[in-house]
């Protein structure tokens, strides 16, 4: 996991795509979308089922090496309202062991908005407000997900495209960071989207954060005009 500073916080973000806090001895995660595979195989689209297990795999494979005590996933954990029901005994398993193994808080999303109690709309932690989609108009730090921001990135003679987190600063706003897609099957937004830099806003500045060979490469995406 490679380190950086966040509204005076220092966190980890690997390249599994998760956000690892020390301080707050917690592992974030966004948009896991399980058991998205067998979603698409109700309407007749046949994708390999197994992308629940490989996500919960990574995920606690991450809980392991941090020693975390929290998890928080930031809303979109299922694909859809149904998939906590559609959960074949072994990812079950897995998903029940996880959750007994750390506090674990499900934060509500726009696909899993059906599952009621057992997801909250936000939570405050440490000063910052999680979420599942960024708010604009907050005046406090925020970290969210929904956005799958993916960069282009030159790699070893390769042009590449890259899961990355997508972080707003400005002297006169609270910093944000959306996360990247945790999820085995989802797919990506380019970072520099017109959609998600308008979320960002207000900000004097938008980087992409790709960790990447044990350093933070930091990518600019939009910079307010002088």
């Amino acid at each position: 996991m490679v380190p950086f500073s966040f509204h005076g916080e220092s966190m980890a973000l690997s390249s599994s795509r998760a956000l690892y806090w020390p301080r707050m001895d917690a592992l974030l995660v966004a948009d896991l979308h399980l058991e998205k595979a067998s979603f698409y195989a109700t309407g007749g689209q046949m994708l390999p089922p197994y992308d629940s297990r490989e996500t919960l795999a990574r995920l606690a494979d991450l809980v392991r090496r941090t020693g975390a005590r929290r998890v928080f996933g930031l809303g979109d954990s299922f694909h859809d309202d149904a998939g906590l029901e559609r959960l074949e005994p072994h990812a079950r398993g897995m998903l029940d062991a996880l959750t007994r193994a750390v506090d674990w808080t499900w934060i509500v999303g726009n696909h899993d908005a059906g599952m009621g109690s057992k997801s909250i709309d936000e939570v405050r932690l440490g000063g910052v407000v999680l979420r599942h989609c960024a708010l604009g108009s907050s005046d406090e730090p925020e970290i969210s997900g929904h956005f799958h921001p993916k960069v282009r990135i030159n790699a070893r003679g390769r042009r590449i495209a890259r899961p990355c987190a997508v972080l707003a600063e400005s002297a006169v706003a609270a910093p944000r960071l959306v996360l990247p897609a945790f999820g085995a099957l989802t797919g990506g937004m380019n970072a520099a989207d017109p959609v998600l830099v308008r979320a960002m806003q207000p900000a004097e500045r938008i980087d992409a954060l790709v960790p990447l060979d044990k350093r933070m490469v930091r990518l600019p995406l939009w910079r307010e005009a002088a």
